[in-house]
């Protein structure tokens, strides 16, 4: 198996328990005071791993479209966290997590309108399966 699918799948268990982890921690205060504590943990966490893994030559690589896109990037994940936040305070982790899942739809079609990737028949259906999943679970 390639090295990437082990870190997907890492990837996978890690976000997973990052939901039900972030609801106990919300437990008697604000979803935005919880995201602002858990932000400031996520910040110092990556710091330390780009000064342990980052060779220092390749910020010289840097340019401003990195910078733009990485940026926009921040941006679409600051807001996609309010909003998880806010719901995960009022709603169930298994609801509110398949609904996140859905962003697996959101990325197919973007990656194919954006950056020209290829929909197999594989995904198409992949993306059916988790759409049906995600309104039977939301379904109330």
């Amino acid at each position: 198996m390639e090295r990437w699918v082990w870190y997907a799948a890492l990837s996978m268990v890690f976000a997973g328990c990052t939901s039900v982890i972030a609801k106990k921690g919300l437990a008697g205060i604000s979803g935005e005071l919880g995201l602002a504590i858990r932000t400031c943990f996520v910040f110092a966490w990556i710091a330390i791993f780009a000064f342990l893994f980052v060779k220092r030559s390749e910020l010289q690589l840097l340019t401003s479209r990195n910078y733009w896109f990485l940026g926009l990037s921040g941006a679409t994940t600051a807001v996609s966290w309010i909003f998880y936040y806010k719901s995960l305070k009022l709603g169930d982790v298994a609801t509110i997590a398949i609904i996140d899942k859905g962003s697996f739809i959101v990325a197919v079609i973007l990656g194919w309108l954006i950056l020209g990737e290829k929909i197999s028949w594989r995904i198409a259906l992949g993306s059916a399966f988790i759409l049906v999943g995600l309104l039977i679970v939301a379904k109330r």
